[in-house]
């Protein structure tokens, strides 16, 4: 199932990139201790993201996904943010979307 996943999100084809807010995307896959990926994108604020979950791209993508999955809603296809869609089925067994405001961040020191 972890080759299928990683395949899935390699042949996204681009299309959360050319959406409007969208800052950045990464998908994690876990090292020890559980199966469960992590998807992350960034977004320049919550209507960006918002519209992106409206958008016929994101609509068409997932809904592709979720119709080979038995029509039952449910898997990776729900609520993701990330806009795969290659029609195959989920390769994964759950979804859940999670939002945070970034209280403190840091980046490298210059050197001077």
């Amino acid at each position: 199932m972890r080759e299928e996943l990683e395949r899935r999100f390699s042949g996204r084809a681009g299309v959360v990139e050319s959406a409007d807010g969208f800052e950045w995307f990464e998908l994690l896959r876990p090292v020890e201790g559980t199966d469960q990926y992590l998807v992350y994108t960034r977004w320049r604020s919550d209507e960006d993201f918002k519209r992106w979950t409206e958008s016929q791209s994101f609509q068409k993508g997932h809904a592709q996904a979720a119709g080979q999955a038995g029509g039952q809603g449910q898997g990776e296809a729900q609520g993701h943010g990330h806009g795969h869609g290659h029609g195959q089925g989920p390769a994964a067994s759950g979804a859940q979307l999670w939002s945070f405001e970034v209280v403190q961040s840091a980046g490298p020191k210059s050197g001077s």
